[in-house]
């Protein structure tokens, strides 16, 4: 008997054995794997790390030079409009050349004259430079300076745009537009990594520092701040050599100023022989990379926690029936399922309902609710039932019905309960949820389950849901177990529309900002080329109204015009892409209903006491985006000449030339 008892438990080791080493394998296998994956998103997210530090110098550079081209311009125009007078000291000249200061990089203009006079605001004579030639700088023709001391201060430095005047083919005299280098940090916004890294411009002939906003003060050279304690791997005269030859690169050094490594990322521009570079801190250049390496490594250890977990329990309860050891397996794959379709659910939104879906099928839930808080205020609500997904609903949507609209209403009494400091909310049974939120209740809702959702910082935002559950007797610990995956869906989601909206949306008016206007363009134009309209709106009297009733009288005044297009005009495509111009493209081409809604929107806003000049351009079978645009903009100045020269309110004395 005793030997027939060793047998049976020798029969039962064998049967068990291998189920365990089987497992022990697979949980190795899932751990290798899951060390393997997240190396791989490592080694991505820190070459991403190393594209943003590119595009961050790329934006810099392409901004400063799309602001020198169109300085250039502007001296060119004025340099057009001086050659029509004999008087280069003429008031009237000079008051066109006044109003153009402060305009793109510009601080003041200065004119040359043959013997090396200097004009400067007002047409005053401000210096008379020495060791000057006229007849040489005439000979350079339009150019860029490096950097030199300020005429009227010479312990400020400069940069001058410079174009010559001709007339009859001669060189009468030379503009100078005075780009103020220590004032262009601030005017331009130049920024990097939100502030938390420094720019420089550098003229690699001699490495004297145009602009440096990592050392305050004026001036300085690159070369003559010393050599730095390198990082293994690079030397000074890399540094040196990248940007005397004008090469892209980057170097790694200590910093003496916060005692940790900086990036320094150097790359030529197209104007001279300057360089642009930023330096980052390794901290902030890695800031996402270490973010997302933590939340992995989390991750990574709730997985192995998981797993041992796991193999604990089966170990323990090998023996329980395989329908109950299968559903806890499937169970364990939906929350890791869950998992990987939220990791871009904020990009990918249409992960989120099958994300939603395997949460409900967790939790045996008939309604799974999710709400996503944003920092304003509102929220985004996904929903999934078992004949559905209904994605971001409002409480207004028609189509909503009206258990969900009920569901809704639930939002702010969970949320106070969260907010209290509650870490969960279950209830089952009509007279508990009646004890919680009142007798206002849906007669089908029988029983809830709800979790908050905290983002990295331990603030809530979001709430998940469920609804009826039936068949589990435990659906917070399931939900639980998702919390953190939807917590990060939240964050992210929240942070992504902010950023979308903030990068899109122009802060005053509200309307679409001029880098939206320059991606949709090309959409614009492949959705609409066959009937297009552009219609170019140009608000008169902004810079009066400004300097005689203070800028936020300018504010209030765009605002109304921003309104005035939105009503009268329509559409999606509306942008606000200057500080007084707006443009409009309107699919189709009917001339006459937008000459009627141009004149209701300037009847509209001439009760304000605001006037605009309108620019329409109807086309069928556009061939070009550009030529559309350039076309309502010739006609909008040719109505703003007519204005300024007809109408009865003396706002200003300046003539308006077309483009």
């Amino acid at each position: 008997m005793k030997k027939e008892i060793e047998k049976k438990k020798q029969r039962d080791r064998l049967r068990w054995g291998s189920p365990l080493a089987v497992t022990s394998l697979m949980i190795i296998l899932i751990v290798a794997v899951s060390f393997l994956v997240i190396h791989h998103i490592n080694h991505m997210e820190e070459e991403k790390s190393f594209e943003r530090l590119y595009e961050e110098a790329d934006s810099l550079a392409d901004m400063i030079e799309t602001y020198a081209k169109g300085d250039r311009g502007t001296l060119e125009t004025l340099a057009a409009v001086a050659a029509t007078y004999d008087d280069m000291h003429s008031e009237k000249l000079w008051k066109l050349m006044d109003s153009c200061s402060n305009v793109g990089m510009i601080t003041k203009i200065e004119m040359l004259l043959p013997d090396n006079t200097v004009l400067g605001r007002g047409g005053e004579r401000v210096a008379t430079e020495k060791g000057v030639s006229f007849e040489s700088e005439a000979a350079r023709g339009s150019y860029i300076t490096d950097r030199e001391a300020d005429t009227e201060d010479s312990e400020k430095y400069t940069v001058r745009q410079c174009v010559p005047v001709y007339r009859d083919s001669q060189v009468i005299a030379i503009l100078r537009g005075v780009i103020s280098l220590s004032d262009l940090t601030d005017e331009m916004n130049l920024t990097p990594y939100g502030g938390k890294a420094a720019m420089y411009i550098v003229d690699g002939a001699n490495g004297d520092f145009l602009i440096d906003t990592w050392h305050p003060g004026e001036g300085g050279n690159i070369w003559g701040l010393g050599e730095r304690e390198m990082a293994p791997g690079y030397e000074s005269d890399q540094l040196k050599k990248g940007i005397v030859d004008g090469e892209r690169g980057y170097v790694v050094f200590v910093s003496k100023t916060i005692g940790e490594y900086l990036y320094f990322y150097y790359q030529p521009m197209e104007i001279n022989e300057w360089r642009i570079a930023v330096s980052v801190p390794e901290s902030v250049v890695f800031e996402r990379a270490d973010m997302v390496k933590t939340v992995l490594n989390a991750f990574l250890l709730f997985e192995a926690v998981c797993f041992i977990g796991y193999f604990l329990w089966m170990f323990r309860y090998v023996r329980r029936t395989t329908g109950e050891k299968q559903r806890q397996l499937e169970t364990l794959n939906y929350i890791y399922d869950v998992e990987k379709m939220l990791f871009n659910a904020h990009d990918k939104q249409e992960n989120i309902a099958a994300a939603l879906e395997k949460a409900g099928n967790i939790i045996s839930a008939e309604r799974v609710v999710l709400w996503a808080f944003a920092p304003s205020g509102d929220h985004i609500s996904f929903h999934w039932e078992k004949n559905g997904i209904l994605e971001e609903m409002a409480d207004s949507a028609e189509h909503v019905s009206l258990e969900v609209r009920g569901e809704e209403r639930y939002i702010h009494i969970i949320e106070k309960y969260f907010r209290q400091g509650h870490s969960e909310l279950e209830v089952f049974g009509r007279q508990a949820i009646r004890a919680v939120f009142g007798e206002n209740i849906q007669s089908k809702i029988q029983s809830i389950a709800a979790i908050p959702l905290e983002d990295t910082e331990g603030n809530i935002c979001g709430i998940m849901a469920g609804f009826n559950m039936t068949g589990t007797d435990a659906p917070m610990m399931l939900m639980k177990n998702m919390k953190f995956s939807f917590g990060m869906f939240c964050h992210n989601l929240s942070r992504f529309n902010a950023i979308r909206e903030q990068r899109d949306r122009d802060v005053l008016t509200g309307l679409y900002n001029r880098n939206r206007y320059e991606r949709d363009l090309e959409n614009i134009y492949s959705e609409c080329k066959d009937a297009l309209t552009c219609v170019y709106i140009d608000v008169n009297g902004l810079h009066e109204r400004n300097n005689e009733e203070g800028h936020e009288k300018g504010d209030i005044m765009l605002r109304a015009v921003a309104q005035g297009i939105e009503k009268c005009f329509g559409g999606e495509h509306i942008y606000r892409i200057g500080g007084d111009e707006f443009v409009v493209f309107i699919p189709g081409a009917d001339i006459t209903e937008m000459e009627t809604a141009s004149e209701k929107l300037s009847a509209a806003l001439l009760e304000k006491d605001y006037h605009i000049s309108v620019g329409i351009q109807c086309g069928n079978g556009v061939e070009s985006m550009s030529d559309l645009i350039k076309a309502a903009e010739k006609k909008m100045y040719a109505e703003k000449k007519r204005y300024y020269e007809q109408t009865a309110y003396d706002r200003r004395k300046t003539t308006i030339t077309t483009k």
